[in-house]
């Protein structure tokens, strides 16, 4: 064979074919690049022949090629997962990916208010002793407690909830310790009066509840003139505090009392967040629960109240009945933070909440209980910081953040009011400790 005759056998012709084309022209007599002269030669797929084979490195076997296809997706899967969890170790930040700087730096915080703009001031890297405790110092000279807050009136209060106070009466049973009362039910007895209930669909423990009360709700109407009435309650006494401070210790230990009664489950967080429609801040807005909503949680306890009042009305016993309801959501003490999304804050002279969470109940209930629990205000903070949020805690970078935050709050108190830094929610959400904002009044005495 000529080398001509070897080059064509290479390209995939026949001699045939070589002899019918025209000579191959010698430019010179380098040798010839290999790469110059091989080609590939496609060939069509067609329905009846066999499968090209796999060219990955894996032979002739097509099983082998695809273990190996498998595991270099597997090794592939398996470093991004390694970056995303080296990120998260690296920023201590759930938020962030990989070189990510914190949102904790950004020198500037906007106001949760849309007409005057963020805060002029920038966060120091600054985290020495000296540094912080002129910056608490600061902080508690502007702290006044001889001023007195002047509460809203009633009538602004109804304008701002009118189906609250149309639900809930003046007056209640003279004869029942906890606050009750007997409320028309104008629709069909028939009817399952909780289909509706936001509580009973978002919450799977709370339909077991449901399930027993659908059944026992006809045999407890109050049949007078003509007329059905259920019995509805609030709360006698409320259980509220700071996170970390013992709520539901308490809570646990109460529910052995012979004579208290709670919901299903410890916290509805009805005041300061379902009503609004919040689940979490973070998730946006949901369905506004009602009131009826909160009042079908004690509807269990109000049975027991009525039993036992109709049974004392046979029997002659004592009239005054002592069995009394609790709510521990621990957030009525101190979450306000749905005012900026439901009330007027566009200048700077309504940068502050015109109603607080805590006015309805005492505009409400005159007569309510609160049993309020706190703690040390930095071992609360620490246990705080530990039980919450992000990765990589230890007691430097808790003071490096408790310091951060110090320093945003001190920032705000250069343009705004006090009243207005503590309930500004864009900068509570700013601060780096998991809720510093709910202490940072009592954090005064760290140093």
């Amino acid at each position: 064979m000529t080398h001509m005759d070897y080059e064509y056998t290479l390209l995939g012709s026949s001699m045939e074919d070589y002899r019918k084309r025209p000579p191959k022209p010698q430019v010179d007599d380098s040798p010839m690049s290999l790469f110059a002269v091989l080609e590939v030669k496609r060939h069509p797929l067609h329905l009846h022949g066999t499968w090209p084979r796999c060219t990955l490195g894996c032979g002739t076997s097509t099983l082998t090629c695809f273990r190996k296809v498998k595991l270099y997706s597997f090794l592939f899967g398996l470093a991004v997962m390694f970056l995303i969890m080296a990120s998260y170790i690296l920023t201590g930040d759930k938020k962030g990916l990989l070189l990510t700087p914190s949102p904790y730096h950004f020198s500037t915080v906007p106001n949760s208010g849309s007409g005057t703009g963020p805060y002029p001031f920038n966060v120091s890297s600054a985290k020495d002793y000296a540094t912080v405790k002129l910056v608490v110092k600061n902080i508690a000279s502007k702290v006044e407690f001889s001023t007195t807050r002047q509460l809203p009136e009633r009538e602004a209060l109804l304008h701002s909830e009118p189906h609250m106070f149309s639900v809930i009466p003046h007056k209640f049973l003279p004869t029942v310790k906890n606050p009750c009362w007997y409320e028309e039910h104008a629709g069909n007895i028939s009817r399952d009066p909780y289909r509706t209930n936001l509580y009973a669909r978002y919450s799977r423990r709370f339909r077991t509840v449901f399930e027993y009360l659908r059944k026992a709700f006809r045999e407890h109407l109050y049949r007078r003139g003509g007329k059905y009435y259920r019995i509805r309650c609030l709360p006698y006494f409320y259980i509220i505090g700071q996170p970390k401070c013992g709520t539901t210790d308490l809570y646990d230990r109460l529910q052995l009392h012979p004579e208290v009664r709670f919901t299903t489950f410890k916290e509805p967080h009805w005041w300061t967040r379902k009503r609004f429609g919040i689940i979490r801040l973070s998730e946006g807005f949901h369905d506004r629960y009602p009131v009826e909503d909160y009042l079908d949680l004690f509807d269990l306890a109000a049975y027991q109240i009525q039993d036992n009042l109709m049974g004392n009305a046979h029997s002659g016993a004592p009239e005054q009945h002592n069995i009394i309801i609790g709510e521990a959501s621990a957030s009525t003490m101190w979450d306000n933070n749905a005012w900026a999304y439901f009330y007027d804050n566009s200048t700077e002279a309504e940068a502050e909440p015109p109603f607080l969470i805590q006015d309805f109940i005492h505009t409400l209930q005159p007569d309510a209980r609160f049993i309020v629990m706190l703690r040390d205000p930095v071992e609360r903070l620490y246990s705080d910081y530990l039980y919450f949020g992000i990765t990589n805690k230890s007691a430097e970078d808790f003071q490096d953040k408790v310091s951060e935050s110090l320093q945003l709050f001190e920032g705000c108190l250069t343009e705004y009011t006090m009243r207005s830094c503590v309930y500004n929610t864009t900068l509570n959400n700013a601060m780096p400790v998991s809720s510093l904002h709910l202490l940072h009044i009592h954090l005064l005495s760290m140093f």
